[in-house]
């Protein structure tokens, strides 16, 4: 695919996932909270997420979910339960306040902060629909499959650097400095955020 016709799919697609979502508010809280190593690791665990989502509806397996309705309703509910105590943590933090946070919390593994990005993504039903949405839009019928492939690495390749640049910047000293000042309010508004996500997955029409 010539470069002229691929640049247009990109451009959307960042604008895409750099929209306020479930996946920017975890990479986003997580790197002001826990720093640049943990913001990078989730962000990459979002990516890893999509990728997969990526090869199942390059595989035409998404439209073979669609036809399991059950099993999207099944993805729909545990991503909804999984933002929904995303929400419960933010808003808990907020409740118990404790003053000024005077240093980052660091605790915990790398490979938990990339697990909560896959599962973010993962658990999202919407995610394997807005791929093959993409395919059918930017691949031409009849063509071969190494144009599939080219778009959905380009693609690919445009998250990991949205997201890595989005968790670097976020854990910037003045940017983490802020956070850690009203740390209580943040809390609050990612409970929000959190929340209305979980809602909008569970009312969402995904056909």
């Amino acid at each position: 695919m010539p470069i002229t016709d691929l640049l247009p799919i990109l451009v959307a697609w960042v604008i895409a996932i750099a929209s306020p979502g479930p996946a920017t508010l975890a990479i986003s809280g997580t790197a002001m909270e826990r720093g640049r190593a943990h913001g990078l690791a989730l962000a990459w665990g979002v990516t890893a997420g999509s990728a997969v989502w990526a090869l199942v509806a390059g595989a035409g397996l998404g439209a073979a979910m669609v036809a399991h309705a059950w099993l999207v309703e099944l993805m729909r509910y545990a991503g909804a339960a999984y933002l929904a105590w995303l929400a419960w943590k933010s808003a808990r933090s907020a409740w118990r306040g404790g003053g000024v946070a005077q240093a980052r919390v660091v605790e915990g593994s790398l490979r938990r902060s990339w697990v909560k990005g896959a599962l973010i993504h993962l658990t999202n039903p919407k995610a394997v629909l807005f791929w093959g949405a993409v395919f059918a839009v930017a691949v031409p019928a009849g063509a071969p499959a190494w144009v599939l492939w080219q778009v959905g690495l380009s693609c690919l390749a445009v998250s990991v650097v949205t997201f890595t640049l989005m968790a670097l910047g976020f854990s910037a000293g003045p940017v983490s400095r802020a956070y850690l000042k009203a740390k209580r309010g943040f809390d609050a508004v990612f409970a929000a955020l959190f929340g209305f996500a979980a809602v909008k997955i569970l009312s969402a029409r995904l056909a």
